[in-house]
């Protein structure tokens, strides 16, 4: 395969393990990188071999070498940059969420179907043997008919004056981790009867920051009658990114779905047997780049894609509204 080359948006401490890393295990460029701090940029593409250093985000996007940008700024920065990206020809590998609300995804959607690019959601998990597995005990029936779905991302705090608390850079705990208990419930769908729609949800601001959710817990029902709890929070006292499965005949339980290069244990009970899996820990990121590149270069089926961002986006929405919150507002650069 020819390798991918790759510009990024920013020093951000999540690009080193989140492309940084997988391109060079996978044997893709990195050929720009351009961040806010001079310094910082230099550090960076020194630490993970990027070929060059640019002057703004506006140089990576346009360097004509460049063919595919990753976007790791603050989530309010997704939309404008991805947009940017998209108008200069770019594929778009973004961090989730793709945008600041389903207005803005829609958007940027509908921008990169006109211009005829790849943008995919950093929904890294979703290509990691873990969850391919629990959605395995689905699909071959070991679990049964899918009766309730539980996933759980929790954290402790970031530090008071990180970006993750501001509601102008479309921050809260939905928007940075409880966007993946959210689409992991999306995910499951095809044993649902379709996509999962929300029953309730309940929220509660951080302090001295309103309209900025600490928490938000949501009940969601699908159409065959299963229903999922989803529970977030950015001040919990342990980290909790777990996942639990229950149908008819058995259950499964990922303690650590979003990375299970950490934990890649899948706990599986039914009525015959019980057992534990150990599924790998190499990166999920590298799971996720190594699809990226086999779609750009191959046309390899993905199983996320830019309409399944709006969807995510819309849900996200619904929650904000029904736990009495407004969506994050669309920043303007």
């Amino acid at each position: 395969m020819e390798p991918l080359r790759i510009g990024i948006l920013g020093a951000a401490r999540i690009a080193g393990k989140a492309i940084a890393d997988p391109a060079r295990l996978t044997g893709h460029r990195l050929v720009a990188v351009a961040a806010r701090d001079q310094d910082r940029a230099e550090t960076f593409a020194a630490e993970h071999g990027v070929e060059r250093v640019l002057a703004c985000y506006d140089d990576v996007i346009n360097d004509p070498e460049v063919e595919a940008i990753y976007n790791p700024l603050a989530n309010g920065l997704h939309g404008p940059w991805n947009l940017k990206a998209i108008a200069a020809g770019k594929h778009v590998l973004t961090e989730k969420p793709s945008a600041s609300n389903a207005v803005e995804a829609a958007q940027v959607r509908d921008a990169a179907k006109e211009r005829g690019v790849v943008l995919m959601e950093g929904f890294h998990y979703v290509f990691h043997p873990v969850t391919r597995r629990l959605h395995e005990l689905l699909a071959k029936g070991e679990l049964g008919e899918l009766q309730h779905v539980e996933t759980t991302m929790v954290m402790p705090p970031p530090a008071d004056d990180d970006p993750r608390w501001s509601l102008a850079l479309a921050g809260g705990a939905v928007m940075d981790v409880g966007c993946y208990a959210l689409h992991a419930q999306r995910m499951l769908a095809p044993w649902g009867g379709g996509m999962p729609k929300l029953a309730n949800a309940r929220a509660g601001e951080r302090k001295r920051l309103p309209g900025v959710d600490e928490w938000l817990n949501a009940d969601l029902v699908f159409p065959n009658g299963a229903t999922g709890a989803v529970r977030t929070s950015m001040a919990g006292e342990d980290l909790d990114f777990s996942c639990r499965i229950i149908g008819t005949r058995g259950e499964a339980f990922a303690p650590n779905f979003v990375l299970p290069q950490q934990d890649d244990r899948l706990m599986v009970k039914t009525k015959e047997d019980t057992w534990v899996e150990q599924l790998g820990r190499r990166s999920s990121y590298t799971y996720q780049l190594e699809a990226f590149a086999a779609h750009l270069r191959d046309g390899t089926p993905l199983p996320i894609d830019a309409d399944d961002a709006v969807d995510t986006m819309e849900l996200i929405d619904a929650c904000y509204r029904d736990a009495g919150l407004l969506p994050r507002p669309t920043t303007t650069i």
